[in-house]
């Protein structure tokens, strides 16, 4: 089967390989799409970074590079293994893509997203959502009903980063939230805000990603820094009391300073995005108004309420879906589009089996 193979920095290969053999307990799947993800395109440019390295094996998946890479799948179920009696061959599926060590638990309440060694089906080993077919673990394979289109379906895996980052937060119906950043996560954790009663406000430069904020209805009220006062209009917006919760979406210091400036006393900064430099924040004003700062990784057994939100039609994906390509395509209309027009591509979806 043809998968893409990443060997090195600027050096991903879409090449033929076995198809994977369906064990005991773990679930075949055909891919039907894959999305790709901001943390493939730092592999691609700056890597390996999730991904183990040659001659360096993950100490769970026993792999390294090369590896099969994506994510953020879909596909339909074509054989389970012994043991697995509660799916069945036709059903669509997504994939919670985690790899963690067998002894640690994933029941309700149990953090195995903080586990030791934790890594990504797609990053870490044991296959990846651009190929033709992957095997899964049962434990990781969710079932969406036919409400849910496969292409869509993909977007799942970053619709619930969104989820569990306003499960971070704490933030409640009726709440004013401030978003910064509109790129592919913070749209879809606003998309998530809004279905939760949460009124949005975001805070953007690029002209595409405001058009596509407005277009999708993700947030009420969309601040471009470069062109208006955002201290005044956010305190109009909430008559001067501050935002009851900030996400931060970007990676850039200025924006976390935005947040910690405009949050209100005693609420909630939560930094969602993956930063590869130190950081610099007022921690003056976190003291004086007791602000809370919080981390967020990934998801956390939220899959289910995150495939709810969307079968129950109150998150819609398609606006989100910018571009649809095939596996050898990967590189020259995936990853180059992404890193060269970047403000127009919020999520570029591959079928592996085109």
């Amino acid at each position: 089967m043809k998968a893409a193979r990443f060997y090195d920095k600027g050096d991903i290969r879409i090449e033929d390989i076995p198809e994977p053999t369906v064990k005991p307990g773990t679930v075949g799947i055909k891919v039907a799409w894959c999305g790709i993800c901001g943390t493939d395109l730092h592999e691609f440019m700056e890597g390996p970074i999730f991904i183990p390295p040659c001659g360096h094996p993950h100490p769970i998946s026993g792999e390294s590079a090369p590896v099969t890479m994506g994510h953020e799948f879909s596909g339909v179920v074509y054989a389970v293994g012994e043991g697995v009696n509660d799916i069945e061959v036709g059903q669509h599926v997504v994939v919670e893509p985690y790899i963690v060590a067998d002894d640690v638990p994933t029941g309700p309440g149990d953090n195995y997203h903080l586990s030791k060694d934790m890594n990504f089906i797609g990053l870490g080993g044991r296959g990846g959502g651009l190929s033709e077919k992957i095997a899964v673990e049962r434990r990781w394979v969710h079932p969406i009903s036919n409400k849910i289109p496969l292409d869509q379906a993909a977007l799942i895996e970053p619709l619930a980063v969104g989820y569990h980052a306003f499960i971070r937060s704490g933030a409640q119906k009726g709440d004013i939230a401030l978003v910064g950043g509109g790129g592919p996560i913070g749209l879809l954790l606003s998309a998530v805000l809004k279905a939760k009663g949460i009124t949005v406000i975001m805070t953007e430069l690029s002209e595409k990603r405001k058009e596509k904020a407005k277009e999708s209805g993700v947030a009420d009220y969309i601040l471009d820094p470069t062109k208006v006062d955002l201290n005044k209009e956010v305190m109009k917006i909430t008559e001067d009391r501050g935002v009851d919760v900030s996400f931060e979406c970007t990676s850039v210091n200025a924006v976390l300073d935005s947040l910690v400036e405009l949050t209100k006393p005693a609420g909630s900064v939560v930094i969602v995005s993956i930063w590869s430099h130190p950081a610099k924040i007022d921690v003056h004003s976190v003291v004086m108004k007791e602000l809370d700062v919080r981390g967020t990784i990934g998801y956390v057994n939220n899959h289910p309420e995150t495939i709810k939100l969307v079968e129950d039609g109150l998150v819609d994906l398609e606006p989100f879906i910018t571009q649809r390509i095939k596996l050898d395509d990967l590189v020259s209309k995936g990853f180059e589009t992404l890193i060269h027009n970047n403000d127009s591509a919020v999520k570029i979806i591959v079928n592996p089996n085109l």
